[in-house]
């Protein structure tokens, strides 16, 4: 399994084809997949994630695992760098090719990738989601891991340079004592539907108003003449 059959990523395989694969093939299937002209500098951030991770995840080159380049977030308009299903646990992770440094920015970026897999993504619904983010000149790695505040089995994002990648999926899979290989069956092809949750909060806050309430604008028709004045005119 080596291919982005439903075009929602540009590259999935198991763990051992995608170890074992050259890595500029890896590359290629990428480009081949990909709509629009790549950058150099994402080429060279591509080849270098490949080659980190095929030596990353060589403890489990025999499980039953996935690796997905490039997954996209249709609610976000955006890509997640990579996704891994292993052990039956999502990560969800995002690179920051030479940075040194963990941006809040981009600490909310992963994390928003994993809320909407949570709150969108049926098959992602009732799943552990760890989001990394790798800012790859980094020196240190969490050593702590913590549910996120919205009680829904999401991880506060994890932050790691490059070299400390390996153990810090080591420990994550020891302090979930996600000791049995296997991944999640048809996770690439899930559709994307809210969760009961948030469907229930919509009703909740809809039901009691009239059809004239919810189409109603918020602004009034003074600050939104005005402002459709000053668009016009710039």
């Amino acid at each position: 399994m080596a291919n982005n059959k439903t075009n929602r990523c540009l590259y999935r395989a198991d763990f051992k084809s995608f170890i074992e694969d050259n890595p500029y093939s890896i590359l290629g299937r990428i480009h081949n997949a990909f709509h629009g002209p790549a950058l150099t500098t994402t080429d060279e951030a591509w080849i270098g994630e490949i080659n980190l991770l095929q030596k990353v995840l060589l403890p489990w080159k025999d499980d039953e695992a996935e690796i997905i380049f490039e997954y996209d977030i249709p609610r976000l308009g955006k890509r997640v760098d990579i996704i891994m299903l292993l052990r039956g646990i999502i990560f969800c992770i995002e690179f920051k090719v030479g940075q040194k440094d963990a941006l809040q920015s981009d600490v909310e970026q992963v994390m928003d990738y994993a809320l909407d897999l949570k709150n969108f993504h049926r098959y992602s619904h009732d799943r552990i989601i760890v989001p990394i983010l790798i800012p790859t000149k980094n020196k240190t790695s969490s050593k702590s891991f913590v549910h996120s505040v919205y009680n829904d089995s999401i991880f506060n994002p994890l932050i790691t340079g490059a070299n400390g990648l390996q153990n810090l999926i080591k420990n994550v899979l020891q302090h979930l004592g996600a000791n049995t290989p296997g991944t999640i069956k048809d996770w690439i092809i899930s559709p994307y539907t809210p969760t009961p949750t948030i469907i229930e909060a919509a009703r909740s806050l809809y039901e009691n108003h009239s059809v004239e309430d919810i189409t109603r604008h918020e602004a009034d028709k003074v600050t939104t003449d005005a402002t459709i004045a000053y668009i016009y005119g710039a």
